[in-house]
Order: structure tokens, then sequence, then C-alpha cells
């Protein structure tokens, strides 16, 4: 930022003025050239000291600082070390892979440790640490010593298209903060806290600058936005209303050199409910589907149709027998409200969709030839295809103690509709991660279809069965593995 400096030039009994405060120039000239008087000893160190504050931001200011030390608590660092793609011009189809460490937050939820973060930040992660804030009481250099409470922590699910994952640590009776239900406000005082760059249990105050921001068009996810700092290191912690109610999830900012510049975002608290249930119960996130499709109106398409209005979401299809086709929602509808929400946006209308309870009907409003029809459509769950695996997985032949996994034979029958077609049609799907935390942190992921281990083909359950048992503790194995129709290797030290 440059700085440029001005040189005015005024006359005697000219007026200048500084900030709020007016000097007449002549006046002053005169007071210099007379006798000043002996400054009084007690008025001058009376003068020296500070005025007090008033007392509303004396009160604001125990307030804030009695928020910040019921919030902290429940605010963890999160460490990750993994295994991530490098940034390459010319990608091939098989990744190449670097070792990685990184450093996120995450707010602890339920007191027997389940913790919330974002996705990118467990994102390729062989380990997850977990480390606690240090008691009340305990002295700020007690953990320059050392002397903290780390935990290795087990991911529990991780959901892409809301950044969040869902951890847990072996302990229990912890500290948490709420996630709040009411409808943030553009104006209310937030306060973030996480790990920026790595500095634990840093808070920042701000306010939400606004409520709906949707920085990308192309995805269902509407953020809420604020000024309040928020750096690398931030991702994953909570953004904390006056009441000390989780608000949102911090997950991204804009920025031109990498740090705040006072355009934070964060997941809204209502989003980080639903996916915290469904990755609690099931460890991935159920939708519902109502068998319709709708796009976005644009001015070009309200004028081609006729429309009443230019801007909004419409119907673009109903499936014939499905649940929107029965309830009697039409081609050609706009959408005015679903479940009482306003939907100005496709990200909207997908979004409330994303978040309706599979036990309940959806309402819909919308509008047809000039009038306003409400319809009541029953939903249907969008199921995950992980879910048929885990149906056919048993802990007793499907188990692999060493690996922590539960596994199938790809070349089982059933298989096939659901893996799909793979590079490599034989090998071992992992179906899901095994409860315990200890064990290797092998990097595995519910999908993964397995290869070789140390270059040892596995076309069967006891094939990976055979290698694992045969691996001493200390043996380095490196698995190659087929994710999202890549190839990639995994390596760990087996324990």
């Amino acid at each position: 930022m440059s700085k440029f400096s001005k040189t005015v030039v005024v006359g005697v009994g000219d007026y200048v003025r500084i900030g709020a405060v007016t000097i007449m120039l002549g006046a002053l000239a005169s007071a210099q050239q007379m006798p000043k008087p002996a400054p009084d000893a007690a008025k001058v160190a009376a003068d020296a000291k500070p005025k007090e504050a008033p007392s509303v931001l004396q009160q604001f200011n125990v307030a804030l600082q009695d928020l910040v030390a019921r919030i902290s608590p429940a605010v963890v660092q999160i460490q990750v070390t993994g295994y991530g793609p490098l940034e390459e011009d010319n990608q091939t189809e098989t990744a190449l892979l670097a070792k990685q460490s990184a450093i996120g937050s995450g707010v602890i939820v339920d007191p027997n440790g389940y913790i919330m973060t974002n996705a990118h930040v467990v994102k390729g992660a062989q380990r997850i640490r977990v480390i606690l804030p240090m008691p009340p009481g305990e002295h700020p250099e007690a953990a320059a010593s050392g002397k903290q409470h780390v935990f290795d922590a087990k991911l529990i699910g991780i959901h892409k298209e809301t950044d969040l994952a869902l951890l847990k640590i072996e302990d229990t009776n912890l500290p948490i903060l709420e996630l709040g239900t009411h409808r943030v406000k553009q104006g209310e005082l937030v306060v973030a806290v996480g790990s920026p760059e790595g500095l634990q249990n840093s808070a920042t105050l701000g306010v939400v600058s606004a409520v709906g921001r949707q920085p990308d068009p192309d995805r269902p996810m509407v953020f809420i936005q604020t000024d309040a700092p928020i750096n690398p290191g931030n991702s994953g912690g909570p953004l904390v209303d006056m009441d000390g109610y989780v608000v949102g999830i911090n997950t991204l900012i804009f920025s031109q050199g990498g740090g705040s510049e006072g355009l934070g975002f964060a997941i809204p608290a209502r989003v980080v409910r639903f996916v915290y249930d469904s990755l609690r119960k099931y460890g991935h996130v159920h939708r519902v589907e109502v068998k319709a499709g709708a796009q976005t109106i644009t001015p070009a398409l309200a004028e081609g149709l006729g429309l009443a209005r230019s801007y909004g979401v419409i119907i673009d299809d109903v499936t014939p027998g499905g649940p929107a086709d029965s309830a009697g929602l039409k081609i050609g509808d706009i959408v005015l409200t679903a479940d009482d929400r306003r939907i100005d946006t496709l990200p909207a209308f997908s979004g409330a969709l994303y978040l309706h309870p599979l036990d309940q009907v959806l309402k819909l409003t919308v509008l047809r030839g000039g009038k306003t029809v409400t319809l009541n459509i029953p939903v249907l769950e969008m199921t995950d295809s992980m879910d048929a695996l885990i149906s056919l997985a048993n802990s007793e032949n499907s188990l692999i103690p060493r690996l922590g996994i539960l596994a199938l034979d790809v070349n089982a029958d059933q298989l096939h509709s659901i893996v799909g077609d793979l590079r490599i049609p034989s090998g071992v799907v992992v179906v899901a991660r095994t409860a315990q935390i200890g064990g290797p942190a092998t990097g595995l992921q519910a999908g993964d279809v397995i290869h070789t281990f140390n270059q040892q083909n596995i076309t069967s359950l006891d094939a990976l069965k055979s290698a694992t048992d045969k691996s001493k503790p200390g043996d380095s194995v490196a698995l190659q593995i087929e994710r999202d129709g890549k190839m990639q290797w995994q390596s760990f030290e087996m324990e």
C-alpha cells in the first residue's frame, strides 16, 4: 500500500481540521507567545491516565471474553499426514502421489469424541491426529513444552459435495458446541475460532456479510459470508454467534494473496447437522429425490415460453409414474417455495431437496398459468451403491483385520452391477473401514479396488488375507488400487 504526504500552507487566523478537532491557528500562535505557567504535577499525572471506557463497551468486552472462553475448549486442531496428487500440467491416467501434511480445525459436536471438519482437510489422509486445546487454568507455555492432549482419530465418513467430514476420537465427557437452528441474519456479530497457519485457538470477530452466497453456480451449496478474518488452517473450525451456537463451519476464502481479505465463507449449520446425522448413522449421506428435473429460468427462456417471470426455477422433466407425477407436478411449473423456503435459484432448489427429511413429504408451491398451486410430494431415498455392498459383507468372512477393512471379491456375480466397469476386472473391493482406531494408516477408502499387494496379484479375498497374514509388523506394503477409474499406489507400514 502506498503512503502519500501532503503539505498544506495556511495563514494566521485560518482554521485547520484534524479528525473531529478544529483549531484556530491565530489563537494558537498567540498562546504560544504568552509565558506558560508551571505545570501542576498532580494534574499532569491525572491527565496521563487513560479515561475509563463507557460501561456499554466494558460490558461488551467482558461478554466477548466469556464467549471465547466458552467456545475455545470445543475447537480442536487437526494434523493430517497422507498422500495427495502432484499438480502437473500433463497428468497421466496413473496419478502421481507425494507425501503431504496439512493442518486444519474441527469442532466437537458430541461429548463422546465426534468431531466435524472439512472434507478437504482430511483428503488423502493416512493418519489423522486431533490436538485438544489446553484445559482452562493451564499455563499457555505448557503447549510449547510439549504438554498437549493428542489423539489418533478415525475418519467415520466424508462428503465431498458439502466439503464435510466426521471424525471420532476415543475420549468421553468432552466439551461441545451445539449446532444452531435459527436463521442467521445479515449483520449478526460472529466469532471464528481455529488454527490459522497452525496457531491453535485463534479467535477473530466479524459480522455476517451475507446469508445466501453461492460462489460456484454449478454447485447446489449456499454459504454464509463473513468478514471475520479467516486464513489457511481455519478450515473446519466453527463460526459462532453471540449465544455460543455454531452457525457454520468455515470452509473457504476469496483472496488475491492467500490471506484473509474479509471474504470468508462457512457451510450453514443446518447443512452441517444433516450431513453429521447421515455420516454418523450410515458413514455416507443419504438424500431424497422426487423423480423430477429442473433448470434455471433465463430471460431468453422466459421470453420464448412466455413465462410470467424471467428468473427462478422451472420444472423441465417429470418421470411418468414417479412421486412428483403422482402428486400432480407438471413440466413448465415455476417453483416458488420448497418446504416454505423461497426458491429463486437452482442451487436453492437442489439444497431444499438435499436437506429434506426422508420420512416427510415435500411441500412444493409452484406457479402454473398465473395460479399458485401447492403440492405434497412423497420422496424416495437416493441409495448409495456402497449400501448394497455393505449388505453383502459380514464380519466373519469379509474382515481383513490387519488392514482394518471389510472387503469382497470383485468377481462375484452380484458385484458387477454395483462396482461397474473396472480397468482390471478382478481384485478385492473395499466395502468399509472398521471401527477400531488402531491398525495401519492405509489410506484406503470405501469403493477402492485392490489389485496387487507388494506386486503380488490379488484376485480374491483369500489371496489378500494370505498376503497380510504373511507380513510382519514393520514390513513396508505397497497396494496397487483402482479409485474412481484411475490406478494409484497406497503405501504404509504393517502393524
